[in-house]
């Protein structure tokens, strides 16, 4: 997945009002009570140490105080530390964090200090995407196309394969689909099928990788992908439900599975 820019964090709390509006709409639920129903566990208030990294390409601005919003939006208490890295780890810990968020180029990670419990962001948000395009309401059959299957795609294919959809899945990169056939059993989706989804999982950092022959009508595209992979006039013409945010359903996620 392509890394967060500040532009992608600004109106996080609208993004996140219209996206819950559309979940609670076509599967009945918002995200909270999906990610309840999905890890079997409430949000026990334990308290976030949000630590700040500097390696590699450095921090992105408004990243740590957007987790901090998502952290305080559902209802947990949390700080950013004042400084990062080490010296943030430590004073994360010594200020009685039950849990850190923190982030390099490579990894964005919740470690739990109570339980031990750690997990990715690729994981989480996988898993939570594919839950959502999984509770459509208005599905036509258990059938799911999963665009993309590199870490974020793998994830949310492997949930749905034990969810127990049938699972077709596409990826540019043979290496990536022949994984996924050999490992999860999914099915390589091919145009000349003309099969149509009702139900998809986005997971690419590109634009323009739902073509019309793909979808049905009143279909749910689930995302957590920038730049959203589903053209607008095809959406407009296929009155497509789009679920779409960039950080939020992803910390969500990450905040239930290791509680």
């Amino acid at each position: 997945m392509a890394l967060l820019t500040p532009e992608d964090l600004e109106n996080l709390s609208v993004q996140i009002e219209e996206n819950d509006e559309i979940i609670k709409r076509v599967t009945g639920l918002n995200i909270k009570e999906i990610c309840e129903e999905l890890y079997e566990t409430k949000l026990n208030s334990p308290k976030i140490g949000i630590i700040p990294i500097t390696a590699g390409n450095g921090i992105i601005s408004n990243f740590t105080s957007s987790l901090l919003f998502i952290v305080q939006y559902f209802g947990l208490e949390g700080f950013i530390t004042e400084h990062p890295d080490i010296t943030g780890y430590h004073e994360a810990v010594s200020q009685g964090a039950d849990i850190l968020l923190m982030a390099d180029d490579h990894i964005f990670v919740a470690h739990n200090l109570r339980n031990e419990k750690i997990v990715s962001n690729h994981v989480a948000t996988g898993v939570i995407y594919a839950e959502i395009a999984s509770k459509f309401k208005e599905a036509s059959s258990k059938d799911i196309l999963v665009i993309g299957l590199g870490r974020v795609g793998y994830a949310g294919a492997s949930h749905l394969v034990n969810k127990g959809f049938n699972v077709y899945a596409c990826d540019p990169n043979k290496e990536f689909l022949r994984k996924a056939v050999d490992e999860l059993g999914i099915k390589p989706y091919c145009s000349d099928d003309r099969k149509k989804f009702s139900m998809v999982l986005e997971a690419t950092p590109n634009a323009d990788t739902i073509s019309e022959g793909m979808i049905e009508e009143r279909c749910l595209v689930s995302t957590p992908g920038i730049p959203c992979g589903l053209p607008p006039q095809i959406g407009s013409k296929y009155r497509v439900d789009l679920v779409m945010e960039p950080l939020v359903i992803g910390v969500a996620s990450m905040l239930y599975s290791v509680i």
